[in-house]
């Protein structure tokens, strides 16, 4: 499935826009936007990414030290853009060991973070309570961002969920005590705004992560 487009929701296939249907069509969940193919990741991988996104492309920067760039996807199509995107980042973790994060944006309804956060989507919903003061806050292109903690996920990932800019805002981090990495205030950048800083982006092996098929599969 790496070379062709799949369902942001559950990694299935998709069929493409066609006679009886003028959008991208997964055959359980229906009209959905496409999670292009995963790549190597790559200053270049990044550029591409980022030259159709039309939501922001978050990553922290600078990135804590001796992390790196793993890996970008994003939903979408040629037509509409990418409506969704994904940056991966691993790391030495707070307590040790590896750390790996997934930070995604996505519009509503496309599913792709719910998708990595191995909840039932496609948006947060049940499994996010807002009535309370939020778990950790970022600082997204300068602005503080409110994150809650969403419940129901695996044991094996700590997920928080918010708003930046009027979309949804993920976080996914493996292993679940990683999560304490959240706590530090990370500043995320959007790399649509990075111009020349993004090829000092250090790229590291793709992470397998991307490449979950998710709760629905």
């Amino acid at each position: 499935m790496r070379g062709e487009p799949s369902c942001p929701k559950c990694g299935g296939r998709v069929r493409a826009p066609g006679l009886f249907a003028d959008t991208w069509q997964c055959s359980l969940h229906g009209s959905v936007q496409p999670l292009q193919p995963v790549v190597p990741p790559s200053v270049e991988a990044l550029g591409v990414v980022v030259g159709r996104a039309r939501v922001p492309v978050w990553m922290p920067w600078p990135l804590p030290v001796g992390w790196l760039f793993t890996g970008v996807a994003s939903a979408g199509d040629e037509r509409s853009g990418g409506r969704a995107t994904v940056v991966a980042c691993s790391g030495p973790g707070p307590v040790g060991g590896i750390g790996e994060l997934l930070l995604v944006t996505e519009e509503l309804g496309v599913g792709l973070g719910a998708r990595y956060a191995g909840i039932d989507g496609p948006d947060p919903g049940v499994h996010l309570d807002v009535d309370g003061p939020p778990d950790v806050k970022m600082l997204a292109a300068g602005r503080p961002t409110p994150l809650w903690h969403v419940k129901g996920a695996p044991e094996d990932r700590a997920v928080f969920a918010g708003e930046a800019r009027g979309l949804w805002l993920w976080a996914i981090v493996w292993p679940e005590q990683s999560g304490l990495l959240m706590y530090d205030e990370l500043v995320l950048a959007d790399l649509r705004e990075a111009g020349g800083e993004m090829d000092l982006v250090p790229c590291g092996a793709l992470t397998p992560r991307l490449l979950d098929r998710g709760p629905s599969a």
